[in-house]
């Protein structure tokens, strides 16, 4: 990897990052619906399938995918790979990518949550 290719990731992140936070904290009270972080993470798919949509340079395409959308929001990868899988063929493989990830996240943040409020 070239010093270009992270600087271009680099930069995408703290991109992301802070429209990330601007967002979430303008839209998202505590103890109310999340409408901020729905918001980013549906951006992020959207850009996400667009990147690979489109016939960009490596450059742009780590800058937007793994820069700007990564740090945007770690669901559009998750978005990708479902995707990729499903248009390979992999079926069952994608069904349980996506019962594995959405039933392990949340019970696994409920876990902690458990563990470290008791």
């Amino acid at each position: 990897m070239s010093f270009l290719e992270l600087l271009a990731i680099g930069f995408g992140g703290f991109l992301g990052a802070v429209i990330r936070y601007f967002i979430a904290t303008k839209m998202n009270e505590f103890g109310r619906f999340p409408f901020g972080t729905i918001l980013v993470n549906l951006a992020g798919s959207l850009l996400i399938g667009i990147v690979f949509g489109a016939d960009l340079s490596r450059i742009w395409t780590l800058f937007l995918a793994s820069g700007l959308a990564g740090a945007l929001t770690t669901f559009s990868t998750l978005n990708k790979e479902v995707i990729e899988l499903w248009q390979g063929g992999k079926r069952m493989k994608t069904m349980y990518y996506v019962l594995i990830t959405f039933s392990g996240g949340i019970s696994l943040a409920m876990l902690g949550y458990y563990l470290s409020s008791n």
